[in-house]
C-alpha cells in the first residue's frame, strides 16, 4: 500500500510539474513577467561558489530588470533554488524551476549537479545555460542544455601544457573526490595531456567528507611530485592548502576554476605555499563592471557576505553576469516567453560580455572559447597576481 501511495504522489508531482511548461507569462500589476531560473548551491561543498556566480546573475538582473519580447516589455523574475550542491536532490530543484514556469535556466555551479538535472529539464522541454560547469557530459548528446564556459578536455589541456612548458615540472600528482564528475573529469584530462607531453603522473581519490589529507599530501612528496593537481571544491581546497603549508609542502598545487576564490586566498594567506589555478575572467578585465560590482557588493552586507565578506571578484561571478544577459538575447530573439521557442533561438544566440565574445557550437551548444586566465596568489597581499592568458598551443 504505501508503495502505491508514493507511486500516486509521485505522478501528482510530475503531472503539477510538467503542466507548469506550457503556461503563459505571468502578469503582475500589470507587467508582464518572464521567469530565468537560478539553479545553483547554496549550500553544501560548493554553496560558496554558488552563492557568488549567483551574485553575478543578480548584480545584472538589478541593472538591467526588464527585456523587450515580441514588441512589448517584461519584468525579470529570477527564481533561485538550492541544489545544495548534491547529485541526488539536483532533479527535485530542477522540478521546482520547471514548476514555477521558467522560461530558461542558468547553472549550475558544478558539473554534477548540472548533469543530474539535465534529463528533468529535458522532459519539461526547458533550457538551460551552463555558467562554469566544464565536464563534457553537461551537454554532450542533448539539445537543452548549454554553456558559456570552456571545457575540462580545454582546461586540463592549458593546465598541463602551462606545468609541463611553462613551468618546467616532470612529475605530477592528481587528486580528486571519488564520483565527483568534475574532479575526476579535470584530473583525467589533465593526466592524458602531461603524459602524452612526456611527463609522468600519479593519481589518487579521496572518499566524501575528507578532512584529513596529509597521507595523500605525504605520497605526493614521495612520489617526487613538482606539482599536485587538485581540482576539488573550494571547501576541501583550503584544507588542503593549509596541510600542505603545514608540511613545508614546496610543490605547486594547481587547480582549475573551483580554487578561483576568495576562500583559497584567505587559506594561503602569510603560508608559503605556491598555488595556480586556470579561470574564467580576470579582476582588471572590464573596468566599468570591476567598480559597479564592488560598489554594489559593498553597499549590501548581505551580498558582501554570499562574496566571502570582501569585495574581490571572482571570475564566477562574472561569468553568471554574462549568462543573464544571454539568456535576454535569446528571450529577444524567441520574440516569445515560451520554453521551447527560447530553446531554440539560442542555437543562434552571439553576443560579448565582461568575459569575451559568447557564441555556441553547431553540435552540443558549447560556447567557442580559446584562451584561459592563469593567475597564482601573492601569499603576502593575500590577492590574486594575474600570470597570463593560456591556449591549448
Amino acid at each position: 500500500m504505501k508503495k502505491i501511495i508514493a507511486l500516486i504522489l509521485t505522478a501528482l508531482m510530475l503531472v503539477s510539474v510538467f503542466a507548469a511548461c506550457g503556461e503563459k507569462p505571468a502578469v503582475e500589476g500589470g507587467d508582464k513577467v518572464v521567469k530565468i531560473g537560478i539553479y545553483e548551491p547554496a549550500s553544501g561543498s560548493n554553496g560558496a561558489g554558488g552563492k557568488q556566480e549567483t551574485l553575478g546573475i543578480k548584480y545584472a538582473n538589478e541593472k538591467v530588470p526588464t527585456v523587450e519580447i515580441g514588441g512589448e516589455t517584461y519584468k525579470v523574475e529570477l527564481v533561485p533554488v538550492d541544489n545544495q550542491s548534491s547529485n541526488d536532490k539536483a532533479p527535485s530543484a530542477a522540478a521546482e524551476l520547471v514548476s514555477a514556469g521558467v522560461s530558461v535556466v542558468l547553472g549550475s555551479y558544478g558539473s554534477g549537479v548540472s548533469i543530474a538535472a539535465s534529463s528533468t529539464f529535458e522532459a519539461a522541454g526547458v533550457p538551460a545555460i551552463g555558467v562554469t560547469c566544464t565536464n563534457p557530459q553537461v551537454t554532450e548528446g542533448n539539445k537543452h542544455y548549454f554553456r558559456i564556459c570552456f571545457l575540462d578536455p580545454f582546461q586540463g589541456t592549458v593546465l598541463a601544457n602551462y606545468a609541463y612548458n611553462e613551468l618546467g615540472y616532470r612529475t605530477a600528482y592528481t587528486l580528486a573526490e571519488n564520483g565527483n564528475d568534475y574532479d575526476e573529469g579535470l584530473a583525467h584530462y589533465f593526466t592524458e595531456a602531461f603524459t602524452k607531453l612526456g611527463g609522468k603522473v600519479e593519481n589518487a581519490n579521496f572518499p566524501e567528507n575528507t578532512s584529513d589529507f596529509n597521507s595523500y599530501i605525504t605520497n605526493a612528496v614521495n612520489a617526487g611530485a613538482e606539482v599536485i593537481f587538485a581540482p576539488t571544491s573550494t571547501s576541501y581546497a583550503q584544507l588542503i592548502v593549509e596541510q600542505a603549508a603545514a608540511k613545508g609542502v614546496t610543490a605547486t598545487l594547481m587547480a582549475g576554476d573551483t580554487w578561483d576564490s576568495n576562500q583559497i586566498l584567505a587559506a594561503a594567506k602569510g603560508k608559503n605555499v605556491d598555488i595556480q589555478v586556470t579561470t574564467f575572467y580576470q579582476e582588471g578585465g572590464n573596468a566599468d563592471f570591476d567598480a559597479g560590482f564592488k560598489a554594489w557588493l559593498e553597499g549590501n552586507s548581505q551580498n558582501l557576505t554570499d562574496n566571502g565578506g570582501d569585495s574581490n571578484i571572482a571570475a564566477v561571478s562574472a561569468m553568471g553576469y554574462d549568462a543573464y544577459f544571454v539568456a535576454l538575447e535569446a528571450l529577444k530573439a524567441a520574440g516569445s516567453a515560451e520554453p521551447a521557442k527560447v530553446m531554440e533561438a539560442l542555437w543562434g544566440v552571439s553576443c560579448t560580455g565582461v568575459t569575451g565574445a559568447i557564441a555556441f557550437d553547431n553540435t552540443n551548444g558549447d560556447a567557442v572559447r580559446t584562451t584561459a586566465y592563469i593567475k597564482k596568489v601573492n601569499t603576502e597581499t593575500g590577492l590574486w597576481d594575474f600570470v597570463k592568458e593560456q591556449g591549448v598551443n
